[in-house]
């Protein structure tokens, strides 16, 4: 019998007790590994942040009762020391850290000149904050494994990033700027850790979750999402279902994808994008030491005027993407 993909690995996931984060553990586990499932939530009584109860448990639950190992976990990744045992909690009772995926988030959607200091502050800590304090302590346990084996080692982040990032969401700007940060803390750690053994890429997934649910129409509606997004429902698995996403979380998590490092996905409906970085579309020289006002006026002015009205750095097009 051929061995699963991910056999004898452990994976950490957040925000994992329901929606996104639940497929993705329940798809690792399905490929092999063993899972701590993570999902913010009431501890048991042993203070490690072992849950007994709660979505993260009903997650783990169902993974063991399919077969398969795992654990949950009902600490704040957001909290330093929190996510350090969850960390902890993975290499402790499996003996190893493998891969981790970072998905928990929250939502408090409000325009720039209306929105909290809460607000920002909230989404901020709970996406950026989160993906970071996980991250960290997992890149520790890397780099001191592979310099006591003297070797890399076998390791594998995905983050989750967001089309409201790309495609500068107007009324989340908390949210679109943690996930554009989240792409930066990628891309770093990405060069970082490859000499350790370890990749680092990002996904920007669509999906209907409970987070999402004020954001995407039921899948009863006539078309199924919100005007801008290009999908239609089809007969069959609903095009945003979270089970779409999974398959390529597994796929990045995996021995087969050891030379995709630092890379931005987009993955919705049974379709996977791949996203070129950032060119420079255009460079101008002072004629003098630096320039004067005058100077910057003739160029960019000119260079700007013939440009579509409302074009910006943001990639709108990529809501449009769909199946072919």
């Amino acid at each position: 019998m051929t061995a699963a993909p991910l056999d004898g690995l452990t994976a950490v996931v957040t925000g994992a007790g329901r929606g996104l984060g639940r497929a993705e553990a329940l798809e690792l586990a399905r490929l092999g590994a063993a899972v701590v499932v993570n999902d913010f939530g009431q501890p048991g009584r042993d203070g490690s942040g072992a849950a007994s109860s709660g979505p993260a448990e009903e997650t783990a639950a169902e993974i063991r009762d399919a077969g398969g190992r795992a654990l949950a976990h009902a600490g704040d990744v957001a909290d330093f020391q929190q996510a350090a045992a969850l960390i902890g909690l993975a290499v402790r009772e499996f003996g190893r850290l493998d891969i981790l995926v970072n998905n928990a988030g929250i939502l408090r959607d409000r325009m720039v000149f209306s929105m909290t200091e809460d607000e920002w502050d909230s989404v901020i800590r709970v996406h950026l904050k989160g993906h970071f304090n996980t991250t960290r302590f997992a890149a520790a346990h890397w780099r001191e494994r592979s310099k006591a084996e003297g070797r890399p080692v076998y390791g594998r982040i995905v983050n989750t990033s967001s089309e409201a990032f790309l495609a500068g969401s107007a009324g989340q700007p908390n949210y679109a700027a943690a996930k554009g940060g989240i792409v930066g803390l990628t891309t770093s750690t990405a060069l970082a850790l490859a000499k350790y053994g370890v990749t680092a890429n990002a996904i920007c997934p669509r999906a209907r979750t409970r987070m999402t649910e004020d954001v995407f129409q039921p899948p009863s509606s006539a078309d199924g999402l919100a005007p801008s997004a290009g999908l239609a429902l089809s007969p069959g698995l609903d095009p945003l279902a979270p089970e779409h996403v999974a398959p390529l979380v597994g796929y990045l998590a995996s021995p087969a994808a050891a030379r995709i490092n630092g890379q931005l996905l987009v993955v919705h409906g049974g379709m996977v994008a791949i996203v070129e970085r950032p060119r420079v579309c255009a460079q101008f020289d002072s004629k003098q030491d630096t320039f004067s006002h005058e100077e910057l006026d003739a160029v960019l002015t000119a260079h700007y005027a013939d440009r579509p009205p409302g074009e910006t750095f943001a990639a709108a097009e990529v809501l449009g993407l769909k199946r072919s």
